[in-house]
């Protein structure tokens, strides 16, 4: 294993730094992760099962609304890459993601759920540091022991079409339901 240059540990703390805002629900400090400047209309982020959204008030306007409708986050981040050239840095990595939803009736915790999604961090290096460019996640569908090898994941009940491997992400404190820019179910939000 080749040891991490400089470079490419700031920009791993960066992506750190990243997930730790989003966990904590801290809106200013995922603001200092995220590009600004003259390339802020290029910032572009993909959440699982939504369109892209464009430009870093579209960005964060997204991440607003999930962090107002998460209970409970935690990512723990395994398979991480970093790689550096010039200014750009690419970080890609398995987010094991485990969230929670609201109390229950009686008081008692929410349940958890546990999802993994595959992330492509692209960081532009400024004179503050790496800040977000790009994030795209990409769930890994999850495959049941008791599924036929035989069965194409399109012939499974839920395959490609109900995402099962995202079932911690919609209802209760995940991503379903949000009336953001092309949320789950796409198309955006008109009405004022």
């Amino acid at each position: 294993m080749t040891p991490r240059t400089a470079e490419a540990r700031a920009a791993e703390r960066s992506n750190q730094a990243f997930y730790d805002a989003v966990e904590t629900s801290d809106l200013d400090a995922l603001e200092s992760v995220v590009l600004d400047g003259p390339l802020a209309e290029s910032v572009t982020v993909v959440h699982p099962g939504w369109p892209a959204l464009r430009g870093r008030r579209e960005v964060m306007r997204s991440y607003a609304l999930i962090m107002a409708n998460t209970e409970y986050i935690q990512f723990f981040l395994t398979d991480v890459e970093v790689a550096v050239d010039g200014d750009t840095a690419l970080v890609t990595c398995t987010e094991n993601i485990l969230t929670g939803g609201p109390a229950e009736e009686d008081g008692s915790a929410g349940s958890l759920v546990g999802g993994l999604v595959v992330a492509t961090n692209v960081f532009r290096r400024t004179s503050d540091g790496w800040r977000l460019w790009v994030h795209h996640g990409s769930p890994v569908l999850a495959e049941d022991d008791d599924d036929d090898e035989s069965e194409s994941p399109e012939d499974t009940p839920g395959g490609l079409d109900g995402l099962d491997g995202l079932d911690g992400l919609d209802g209760p404190g995940g991503l379903d339901g949000l009336d953001g820019p092309g949320g789950p179910g796409g198309g955006t939000d008109t009405e004022e």
